[in-house]
């Protein structure tokens, strides 16, 4: 029996590459600033923690694998049984914008939110951290979710994506968040009609429309950004689309 081969994208090491050249302007940040980096510092430490024990589970299992930083993807992923990024959501996100759906993608949030940092912290800075909400494991459980998914105990779930069409050419991305079709200048109003087809057939009337932009988005989705500006959550698994 051939191994299986699995690609590894990873969240670039350094999370937050800008905070050593910050310049911190009042005195009252200058005060805080010290714990704050402390802070961070602890997070890269927990997400480094997260890549090394992945990657030492890996090794112990009869699987052709190879780790990729997430910010040097930029072929289609091919030739390969599953991928399995770790981050957050937002790296599950880009690396789905190189996949077809005919590979399994696995999601670890490197660091979760801790509810009981969170409030503890509440007086000094925000302490949440990655949703994870695409992402089915943690540290804690990554090597029985893969374990799972090798013995084949567990199955994938299909989630929609949106396929985009941009001057009548069909984009080679897809979308698993959302879409958002505005000005480059968040201050701009734009101008803009549509109208809903179903099976080729129109469905609505055109609408004309000048507001700060229109987003669409998926049951993936709606719970980031939509969510946000006043849509309502969806089950993930859900085909429809949701517009404001």
């Amino acid at each position: 029996m051939s191994r299986r081969r699995v690609l590894l994208l990873l969240k670039p090491f350094d999370v937050f590459p800008g905070r050593r050249t910050e310049a911190v302007s009042s005195s009252l940040a200058r005060i805080r600033y010290p714990q704050v980096k402390r802070y961070l510092d602890d997070r890269n430490r927990v997400h480094k923690d997260t890549i090394n024990y992945c990657q030492n589970i890996l090794r112990q299992k009869s699987l052709d694998w190879e780790p990729l930083l997430r910010n040097n993807l930029c072929q289609p992923v091919r030739n390969v049984d599953l991928v399995i990024s770790v981050g957050g959501d937002g790296t599950l996100l880009q690396t789905s914008h190189f996949m077809d759906d005919s590979i399994p993608i696995v999601g670890v949030n490197s660091d979760p939110t801790r509810p009981e940092e969170v409030k503890a912290l509440s007086d000094e800075f925000d302490a949440t951290r990655s949703t994870g909400h695409l992402c089915a494991a943690t540290a804690e459980n990554f090597e029985q979710v893969l374990d799972d998914i090798l013995e084949g105990n567990m199955a994938s779930s299909e989630v929609s994506r949106m396929s985009i069409s941009l001057n009548g050419q069909v984009l080679s991305t897809y979308a698993l968040n959302d879409v958002l079709i505005a000005h480059p200048c968040p201050a701009t109003i734009s101008r803009f009609s549509f109208l809903m087809k179903t099976d080729g057939q129109e469905t609505s009337h055109l609408v004309n429309c000048r507001s700060s932009g229109l987003r669409v988005s998926t049951a993936a989705g709606s719970t980031a950004a939509m969510l946000s500006a006043g849509g309502f959550p969806m089950p993930v698994l859900c085909d429809d689309l949701q517009y404001m």
